[in-house]
């Protein structure tokens, strides 16, 4: 099942398993569960910690159960967790075997005090490289707390599962039986949204702080490289990021970061963060920045207010707080988001095998998109506003050599339609005659750019007719002792190596700035 050199990797990570634990298989006829069957003999071949039963009867097939010998831990896998999924499995198997996650202890007590009954149900699938945080934040909660119970489940090994459910969007989590969330949570997210008095509490932990030299507003690679530039000139730094990594976490393939071959998003996110950590910056998670009040007189404090009710103090502040996707805004596309409207591709791609959806979007990510999706779905339409595709030629000629896809250009998007329960079509206006077009999907991928994340600084902070913060050479925005840096400013072209550097300039910026304050 495991070919040699995974299996020599997962054999060195079970040297760390030091409590025995049971991996319980239920299993059918099935090619599937032949297949689940050799993955788990291999693993339990690897260490005398471990055994293996066949004698599982859960409804899910092919499934299997971690369970750590004298507790109640309740784990299931309903997947083969390979691909993305294969981490998830290794830790799985690591914490079950006692082996200390990487977690802040005050989480990890968290979790073992909340008190309920917890039973989860995660959707996901091996090619979503969203799906490991949420896949492992909830597998290690149910090894920590035997009142919290996780179950793994792969939409497209459990197609009718997913389609009785009208699940359209990975990861996708259910408590309890009713819709807990959807799309990247960390562990500590999913706990505050247990803890109901999390929340007040971490408030007033932040507003306690002592003021920063330099706070960091914003945690993608403007914001990484800033908070590690300003640490390294040994002032005190802060950093506070609603996700860490932000829209990096959502990339699949980055190979043009100098001096890095390949890596992928999460990865790339959990790097900047490890590095960040590294100078001894104050990190603040799950932190979203709420309104910007400038220093009161030259050379005092600026204050940010977190939506959370809490409050930081600094005598600069840099803002990277980055960009998100930008919506189309058109009717229907609120209504069925995750319900057949869909941002990401790579994600939520598998749960449309075999089905028919369109790209909104003629750039590269919309071009990249349809190209990814044409080898999945039955059938691909992509929209273009413009009268020809922008993408590169080389993805524009790939993309038109594909049997089952429909090009329209000139065409704008007029309204995404449904039954009420999920979409079930696209309608658009042919631009050049000016007659109206409907066409049945089960999907609509949306990929027209980003917009910055910069709503709650206006007023303030002078930004151009785009929402985009209007910086000088050295990141200063119009409010003395306030920088930025990334894809919330004007600098142009939205790159993460360019993100990078631009928040290293703006780290120097600032520690210019108070060396002449």
């Amino acid at each position: 099942m495991l070919d040699d050199t995974l299996k020599t990797q997962l054999k060195a990570y079970l040297e760390r398993v030091t409590l025995p634990f049971e991996i319980e298989a239920s299993l059918d006829d099935g090619a599937s569960s032949q297949e689940l069957l050799a993955l788990l003999q291999d693993i339990a071949a690897m260490s005398d910690k471990i055994t293996l039963s066949t004698a599982g009867q859960d409804a899910r097939k092919p499934s299997f159960s971690l369970r750590r010998t004298g507790t109640e831990q309740s784990l299931r896998f309903a997947a083969i967790p390979l691909g993305h999924e294969f981490t998830s499995l290794v830790l799985a198997l690591l914490w079950t075997g006692g082996h200390p996650p990487k977690v802040e202890p005050e989480v990890i007590e968290q979790i073992k005090s909340l008190d309920g009954e917890f039973s989860f149900e995660v959707y996901m699938s091996l090619s979503c490289h969203n799906c490991p945080d949420v896949v492992q934040a909830l597998s290690l909660m149910s090894v920590l707390n035997p009142k919290i119970k996780t179950v793994v489940i792969d939409g497209a090994l459990f197609q009718a599962e997913v389609n009785e459910r009208e699940i359209m969007a990975v990861p996708s989590v259910y408590l309890n039986g009713q819709p807990f969330g959807s799309g990247r949570m960390t562990v500590e997210e999913i706990v505050a949204k247990l803890d109901t008095g999390a929340a007040d509490k971490d408030a007033a932990k932040l507003s306690a702080k002592e003021a920063f030299d330099v706070l960091v507003v914003g945690g993608g690679p403007a914001g990484a490289a800033a908070a590690v530039y300003a640490a390294r000139k040994g002032i005190r730094t802060g950093i506070a990021a609603e996700r860490f990594g932000g829209q990096v976490n959502d990339t699949l393939a980055i190979e043009n970061y100098i001096s890095v071959l390949e890596t992928d998003g999460p990865k790339f996110a959990m790097s900047l963060e490890a590095h960040v950590k590294a100078y001894g910056v104050d990190v603040m998670n799950l932190q979203r920045g709420d309104k910007l009040i400038p220093a009161s007189v030259p050379g005092g404090l600026v204050e940010v207010q977190l939506a959370n009710g809490g409050s930081l103090k600094s005598k600069t502040v840099i803002l990277t707080t980055g960009a998100r996707w930008r919506n189309v805004n058109v009717p229907g596309e609120q209504e069925y988001k995750n319900k057949g409207v869909a941002y990401c591709p790579h994600c939520d791609g598998p749960l449309f095998k075999g089905k028919r959806v369109a790209v909104i979007g003629g750039g590269n990510s919309g071009v990249e998109a349809a190209i990814d999706l044409a080898g999945i779905v039955n059938h691909v339409t992509l929209i273009e506003f413009g009268e020809a595709l922008r993408a590169d030629a080389v993805l524009v000629n790939k993309l038109k050599s594909l049997p089952n896809v429909t090009i329209h250009t000139q065409a704008q998007t007029t309204e995404l339609t449904g039954d009420g329960n999920k979409l079930n079509g696209l309608t658009y206006t042919d631009r050049a005659s000016g007659e109206s077009h409907h066409i049945e999907l089960e999907g609509v991928f949306v990929q027209i750019g980003l917009v910055p994340n910069t709503e709650w600084l206006k007023g303030v902070v002078e930004l151009s007719k785009h929402g985009e913060i209007i910086v000088d050479a050295k990141g200063q925005t119009s409010v003395p002792g306030v920088f930025a840096a990334g894809d919330a400013t004007t600098v142009p072209f939205k790159q993460i190596i360019i993100a990078a550097g631009d928040g290293a300039k703006a780290a120097l910026g600032a520690f210019d700035h108070l060396m002449r304050s």
